[in-house]
């Protein structure tokens, strides 16, 4: 944490250079630790031995933006973290996955950007979904992180909905997002919870079937001491 802001409130910069991965490097919990705490925020982790999988929040400096597919989970498709930095963390959120902040706080910056793997399924279709637009380029489609704020008794302080790409969906231009985008989430209030999940156009009765990854880098904060 950092310098005063007036006399009740503190500032917090969280990002992920902290963390000593070596070249193309990355923690995905395989230590079994099941978390990681920066600054004044908690982050889940859950890694399953047997299977040697993860969800939650891993971290990672990546660079790798050509290759598609799962083997490629770990890299952002802008090639570095925000601000040109090494290192940002990478979330996998099948149903949802939350940070957990100490003191509670109001978030004025997160930087997110999509994965190379998320966005590669999107612009060209994996085994599991055609790319956005189908075979013709018609269908509408889109791919959208929903951030939901919590305050200390799990009562909702706010939902913040993030269009990641979109197809011939909305009365936008058709992008499918490669760069690091910083959004405001002060709408939500001081929060103790901050919730992730997504939503796809691509789904079925299991859950969506776009990769359900982004990027996450420099949270900012303001919180009430």
């Amino acid at each position: 944490m950092s310098s005063c802001l007036k006399d009740k409130f503190l500032k917090d910069f969280i990002d992920f250079e902290g963390f000593h991965l070596g070249p193309e490097g990355f923690w995905n919990g395989s230590d079994g630790s099941g978390s990681f705490t920066l600054g004044n925020a908690f982050f889940m982790n859950d890694y399953n031995d047997d299977e040697q999988s993860w969800s939650g929040f891993s971290v990672s400096n990546h660079t790798d933006t050509q290759l598609s597919g799962y083997l490629n989970q770990y890299s952002c498709i802008a090639g570095s973290g925000a601000d040109r930095s090494q290192n940002y963390a990478v979330l996998y959120a099948y149903t949802a996955d939350t940070i957990k902040f100490s003191i509670p706080q109001k978030i004025t910056n997160i930087s997110l950007c999509n994965s190379t793997y998320t966005y590669y399924s999107i612009l060209n279709g994996d085994d599991f979904t055609p790319k956005f637009g189908g075979i013709d380029g018609t269908d509408h489609d889109y791919f959208r992180l929903i951030l939901q704020g919590l305050n200390k008794n799990g009562t909702v302080t706010g939902t913040a909905t993030i269009t990641l790409a979109s197809i011939n969906d909305l009365d936008i231009p058709d992008f499918i997002g490669n760069t690091w985008t910083d959004f405001n989430l002060s709408s939500l209030g001081f929060v103790k919870y901050l919730v992730f999940s997504f939503d796809s156009s691509r789904k079925n009765e299991n859950g969506i079937l776009t990769p359900a990854y982004v990027c996450v880098d420099n949270i900012k904060g303001i919180l009430l001491e």
